[in-house]
This record gives C-alpha cells, structure tokens and sequence, in this order.
C-alpha cells in the first residue's frame, strides 16, 4: 500500500544552549498574537465596548484561560485516571495534550469575568474571540501534526500518512497508513470556519445581535469535529461509546445545541444600539 511517508520535522523548532523552543510553543505564540490583532480590528469597526484598549487587556485573560482550561481538560476528559496518579504531569504542557472543549471552558470564564469587571456584555466580546479563535485552531492542529500526535485511523487514500507510532502505544495502535487527521481539522475548523465567521463580521447586521456569531461558531466548530471524528483515531484503552461514537463527539454535541440556541436567541432579540446608547446600557 503507498503512503506518504511522515516528514519527520524536529519538533524543537530552535534550540540555544539550554533553551529549546517548541513548534508547539510557537504555534500558541502565533494563533494569541494574530487572534489579538484581528480582535482589535473587529472591535474597531463598532462604536460601543469592548474597544481596542479592552482588547489588549484582555489578552492575558484569555491565555490563562486556554492554556488552565485547555490542559486540566485534556487531564479530565481523555485520561483522568493517569493524570490523578500523577498530578505533576499536568504541568508539562510543552509535552503537547491540550483539550479544545476544555480550553474553551476556560476562555468562556474568561470573557464572563472580564466583561463583568468592566461592565461590558459578554456576548459581544464573546462574538469577537469567536471569530479569532480558528486561527489558534488552524496553528494549534498545524503543531498536533508537527508533533506526531492526534493520528488519523487507517485508510488506503492516496493522501495516507505513515506516521511514526511511538513504542508505548505500538501494541495498540500499529503503524499503518492513517488519515492525516490533523490537517483536516486544520482545514476545516481553522480556514473555512474563519472564512465563515469573517464573512458574517463584515456585515453590521450580523454584529448587532450578540451571540450570534458565538452561535455560528459553536455549531460549525461542532459539526466539524463530530464529522472529522469519525477518521480521527480514538485510544483504545477508552473505546467507544455504544461501539461508535468518541469522546470529542459526546462533547462536540453540546456544544452544536449550545450553538443552535445561541444563534435562534440573538435572532430573536432586538438589535444591538451602537454609539454611547450601547454604552450606556451595557454598564448599566
């Protein structure tokens, strides 16, 4: 059977003297500072908060939120049992295991806690990380490939990837030709949702009603990932539910019909006022 041979890149992206630096690392690094840029953007193009300022300072906010989320998730939902028997192992984060619904939690928290600390609405600068968020997607997925980790299930297509199973998952998981999973979801949940999402941000309409963004959002990021799932390798030790369905699918449903509701909701309030009206009563 052919299969692309998995180009074996360093995943220590520089390395000085003791100081090595991740694709990984580099990965986040680029999806919080180009997230932040376009954040500032979109938050320009209204009158009302949260404004430019607000989003610098909510930077940090956020990266406490997806990195705390992101991991204590990855701990929780995929291998809760090791985790606890070795609490410690939680803190090396540049080993690679992030949980995107856990650092979506996280970031969630965030943007709540924020919004109330400056009296601001939470669904628009929800609506805003919204739309940045699949560059830290694509980058994110882009660093799972890099890093041989997150392998597709078997398949014969041309486009196959012979990865490098390391020797501890090797009587689970053989090496064959897989799906290149990784960057599927990099297509799909990076390019396409952020084409999506910046198609709707660009018209005014969309952006006075709240939510709805955030709404788009949840929906697609949760269709893709239930339908990339099915090509994703699961970890045997855990198995599937009623022998179909993975972990990153009984979690990606919720967040579909969390979707859905968000969208018929912004849908049927009136639209947002923009100007010092829209300030006014958002601190209010």
């Amino acid at each position: 059977m052919l299969a692309i041979p998995f180009p074996a890149i360093d995943p220590v992206a520089i390395e000085i003297g003791p100081l090595a630096i991740r694709w990984y690392a580099l990965a986040y690094l680029a999806g919080f500072l180009l997230g932040w840029r376009y954040a500032v953007r979109l938050a320009r193009r209204d009158a009302g908060p949260p404004s430019g300022p607000d989003i610098d300072d909510f930077l940090t906010w956020a990266i406490i939120g997806v990195i705390l989320g992101g991991r204590i998730g990855f701990a929780l939902f995929y291998n809760p049992a090791y985790f606890l028997a070795n609490p410690l192992e939680i803190l090396k984060i540049w080993e690679g295991g992030m949980a995107f619904h856990g650092g979506l939690i996280g970031v969630v928290l965030a943007i709540i806690l924020f919004a109330r600390h400056r009296g601001h609405s939470p669904f628009v600068l929800g609506d805003i990380i919204a739309c940045v968020t699949p560059i830290g997607l694509f980058f994110g997925r882009i660093a799972n490939f890099i890093n041989n980790e997150l392998w597709g299930r078997p398949t014969d297509l041309p486009w196959a990837v012979t990865f490098p199973i390391p020797p501890e998952w090797q009587a689970l998981i053989p090496t064959v030709p897989r799906h290149p999973s990784q960057l599927y979801e990099a297509f799909l949940e990076g390019l396409v949702l952020f084409v999506i999402l910046a198609l709707l941000a660009r018209r005014p309409a969309v952006r006075a009603r709240p939510g709805l963004l955030t709404g788009v959002f949840l929906t697609g990021y949760g269709v893709f990932r239930f339908l990339v799932e099915f090509v994703r390798q699961y970890d045997p030790r855990e198995g599937l539910f009623l022998g179909v369905f993975t972990t990153g699918q009984l979690l990606s449903v919720p967040m579909v019909l969390a979707g859905i509701a968000f969208i018929l909701w912004a849908l049927r309030r009136p639209p947002r006022r923009q100007g010092r009206a829209a300030e006014t009563e958002a601190a209010g």
